[in-house]
């Protein structure tokens, strides 16, 4: 499994969270946030995540507008977090691409990985 780290914010803590709950089953790449979707478009990766202040700026904008908003989803936010059932819900509908904010990373991180790997 490829991952991508886009956003614009804390990319590093992102990529470490993801390498920790991915237990060694993916590759993790931090780039651009237009490479990051551009790689998801191409196919040369799997997932992206991202993320910003608010969970749906910058962390997600240029995923929805290569991949479009049915392939993205806003994780958490300042003041809410999905559920995880919520989670696993967007991740079995199909979803590629998810942003949060950092204070939320580790939590959403666990859950999204756990039902990946």
């Amino acid at each position: 499994m490829n991952i991508v780290v886009g956003g614009q914010i804390d990319k590093q803590l992102l990529a470490d969270l993801l390498e920790k709950y991915s237990m060694g089953k993916a590759s993790i790449t931090i780039k651009s946030d237009i490479e990051a979707a551009m790689a998801i478009q191409s196919g040369s990766a799997d997932y992206y995540f991202g993320a910003c202040n608010t969970g749906g700026g910058g962390a997600l904008a240029m995923a929805i507008a290569i991949l479009g908003i049915s392939n993205c989803v806003t994780v958490g936010m300042p003041g809410k977090r999905l559920t995880e059932e919520e989670i696993i819900d967007n991740i079995e509908s199909g979803k590629k691409a998810f942003g949060f904010t950092p204070q939320d990373a580790e939590a959403v991180i666990k859950i999204i990985m756990n039902k990946l790997i």
